[in-house]
């Protein structure tokens, strides 16, 4: 599965599950992490699981290794690790203080709502 693929992948699994203000970064060109981030909240701790649990079983359904999980049971903050994808989920609270959209400003932004 391409890199793009697997980041529309994790966008749609958010969307599912009603994520909110879905966000792809393409960092490939200013960072060694990861091709793209995927940036999504939740309205609360139960959805913010329920995002990243739909995250996860889509890509272990499409054969895409999760690397690795963090922040499930605090669910503030769920980092997903897809690879050359890393997707955050965040808490609504918890979005706005950490900031990453302009953490990494200088990505360019995916219209990634249209392909899903």
């Amino acid at each position: 599965m391409e890199v793009r693929e697997i980041m529309l992948l994790a966008v749609k699994a958010a969307d599912d599950k009603r994520a909110e203000d879905i966000v792809a970064l393409d960092v490939k060109n200013i960072s060694t992490m990861a091709d793209y981030f995927v940036i999504c909240e939740g309205n609360n701790e139960k959805q913010v699981q329920a995002i990243a649990r739909e995250i996860k079983e889509k890509a272990d359904e499409a054969g895409v290794s999760v690397k690795r999980l963090e922040g499930f049971d605090q669910a503030r903050w769920i980092l997903i690790d897809l690879g050359d994808v890393v997707v955050h989920v965040f808490h609504y609270e918890e979005r706005n203080y950490y900031n990453l959209e302009r953490l990494w400003g200088d990505a360019p932004r995916e219209d990634v709502m249209a392909e899903i």
